[in-house]
């Protein structure tokens, strides 16, 4: 009997100990104002790295163009970070000095 006892109150903790996993903290991946990338470069890096429409792509340039600033996208720490090293690797065998980061969301 005492076994059956023991069972149960080990399956009792075991319930209370479960937690839920949180979700990651997430980072948008900034594009940063220059006088030197052309605006097409930009609509292009938005278009193919972060999978925007032709529309999308036009609006969030023309917001970095406006405001100095804009957001590619949003993601996990690690995407973002990829993502930031990818286009900047492909922004410079482009001849261009196109700015991005990545920022924790607010």
């Amino acid at each position: 009997m005492a076994t059956g006892n023991q069972d149960s109150e080990d399956q009792g903790v075991l319930l209370a100990s479960r937690s839920r996993t949180k979700r990651p903290p997430m980072y948008n991946v900034m594009l940063h104002n220059d006088d030197y990338t052309t605006q097409e470069l930009v609509v292009e890096v938005l278009r193919t790295f972060f999978h925007k429409t032709e529309a999308e792509a036009m609006t969030i340039m023309l917001t970095v163009h406006h405001k100095g600033q804009g957001v590619a996208g949003t993601y996990t720490r690690d995407l973002a970070e990829s993502k930031v090293v990818q286009v900047t690797d492909f922004a410079r065998s482009q001849g261009a000095p196109l700015k991005l980061t990545a920022e924790p969301t607010t």
